[in-house]
C-alpha cells in the first residue's frame, strides 16, 4: 500500500485547513476594522478558531517529527514554539476591551502567518506529487522485474 502518497494527502489537507482558519480570522479582523462587525462578535469568532488552529499545528509538527520528515519539521518548528510561547504566556486570545489597540500587530500577525503556511501548502504539494512519482515509479520497475524472473 502506498502510505507515503496517502500520509502527505493528510499533511494537504491538514494545511489547506491551516491557510482557511488563519484567512477566516484575517477576514474578521478586517471587517472588524471596516466596522462591519462589533469587537465582541469579531473576539468571540476569532477566538474560537484560534486553539484549534494551535492544536491541528502542533499535531500537524509532531505528525511530521515521527514519520521522519526531518526538514519539514524543521521548517514548522518556529510557528509551533511561537504559538506555544503565545500560548503558555495567555497572549493567544483577542481580548474584547483591547481589539482595537491591537488590531494593526493581530492584523500583521495573521498576514505573516498566512505567507507561511501557503509557502508550507506549496512544499506539502511538491512533496505529495514527488511521493505519487515515486511510489508509480516503484511499481512500475517491480512489475518489470517479477516479469523478468
Amino acid at each position: 500500500m502506498a502510505w507515503e502518497p496517502i500520509l502527505w494527502v493528510i499533511f494537504l489537507v491538514m494545511t489547506m485547513v491551516l491557510v482557511a482558519s488563519n484567512m477566516y480570522q484575517l477576514v474578521c479582523l478586517s471587517d472588524l476594522e471596516a466596522d462591519y462587525m462589533n469587537p465582541y462578535e469579531t473576539s468571540s469568532r476569532v477566538n474560537a478558531v484560534i486553539v484549534p488552529e494551535m492544536v491541528l499545528h502542533g499535531v500537524f509538527c509532531f505528525v511530521l517529527f515521527v514519520t521522519g520528515h526531518w526538514i519539514m519539521f524543521l521548517i514548522t518548528l518556529p510557528i509551533g514554539c511561537y504559538n506555544m510561547m503565545l500560548f503558555m504566556k495567555r497572549k493567544h486570545l483577542i481580548d474584547v476591551t483591547e481589539v482595537f489597540r491591537s488590531l494593526n500587530s493581530e492584523k500583521k500577525n495573521r498576514i505573516a502567518k498566512l505567507g507561511f503556511y501557503v509557502i508550507l501548502f506549496a512544499l506539502v504539494i511538491i512533496r505529495l506529487v514527488l511521493s505519487v512519482m515515486n511510489h508509480i515509479i516503484d511499481e512500475d520497475d517491480a512489475v518489470h522485474e517479477s516479469a523478468m524472473f
